[in-house]
């Protein structure tokens, strides 16, 4: 589920570079300039002249520091100096430390989240993810996903209420599959979600309430497909509980939306969407 990781989870640092000949500047108070060949100024000029002279300096000076740092990378931290507002948030993966990527019954699930606000949502949304995936479609790979996700003492009586669920042969046809959760041949299953945010509702050291904001494309692509890909928006609410050193799910609700007004975009040809999904993988998510 890993909303750059941490693409998921560096960057360059961008500097200004300063002019590479000598600026030539008029000072009040003398016909020359600073650098240039002008009249000397006589020996009684004025304390009023040299004042006005070292402060022009000093401008000039914090002017360029100024415009040097403008052009180094921002950082989310400062406020914006005109409405006295945060600044934007970046919207690159931040990270206190990556997610190992090895669980021992399913490796293609991130484990070993930190014990911080930032670990429970980053639980969450990798755990979104991999509830939302064609696996919980066919029994051996479901159960590994519970496993994977759910605290042990939730996971058993988890998987029986989802078996009754996915193992319906009913409800697999009316999606498209057959009953071992299969595609037909030459269609793709497509059951995709695709974070977009994480917020934490509630957390207390072990435990935490964190709801994750995602997409999902669901549906068979391919040629005649009576299914086809669709996309739609939930909100998925996890309850979460350190466990053995990880966070674990122990309970999970969803609603719809808030769903964004969609664009006057053209639908991908079933073979557009059939190679976008073989060809694109999901990424892990982290913060």
């Amino acid at each position: 589920m890993s909303l750059g990781d941490d693409g998921a989870y560096g960057g360059g640092e961008y500097g200004g570079q300063g002019p590479t000949g000598q600026t030539r500047t008029r000072l009040p108070g003398g016909e020359g300039d600073v650098y240039g060949t002008g009249r000397r100024p006589r020996s009684g000029m004025s304390s009023r002249n040299l004042v006005t002279i070292v402060g022009v300096v000093v401008l000039l000076i914090a002017a360029i520091a100024f415009a040097n740092r403008g052009t180094g990378p921002s950082t989310s931290d400062s406020p914006n100096t005109k409405t006295g507002a945060p600044a934007a948030q970046p919207t690159s993966p931040t990270g206190e430390h990556p997610v190992s990527g090895e669980n021992a019954k399913n490796p293609t699930i991130p484990s070993g989240f930190p014990k911080t606000e930032q670990g429970a949502q980053s639980a969450a949304a990798n755990y979104a993810v991999a509830l939302a995936s064609d696996g919980m479609y066919k029994s051996d790979a479901r159960d590994a996903i519970v496993d994977a996700v759910y605290a042990p003492a939730a996971a058993a009586a988890r998987k029986e209420s989802l078996r009754k669920v996915y193992d319906d042969p009913e409800f697999l046809a009316g999606v498209g599959l057959g009953k071992d959760g299969t595609a037909p041949d030459g269609m793709t299953f497509v059951s995709r979600a695709n974070p977009v945010g994480t917020k934490v509702e509630k957390f207390g050291g072990t435990s935490a309430r964190v709801s994750v904001w995602y997409s999902s494309l669901f549906g068979l692509a391919g040629e005649g497909s009576e299914n086809p890909v669709t996309e739609s928006w939930y909100t998925t609410t996890m309850k979460l509980q350190w466990v053995s050193g990880d966070w674990k799910v122990t309970d999970v609700s969803q609603k719809k939306g808030p769903a964004p007004v969609g664009r006057d975009q053209a639908a991908a040809t079933a073979e557009e969407m059939s190679k976008a999904v073989e060809g694109f993988g999901g990424f892990t998510y982290a913060r």
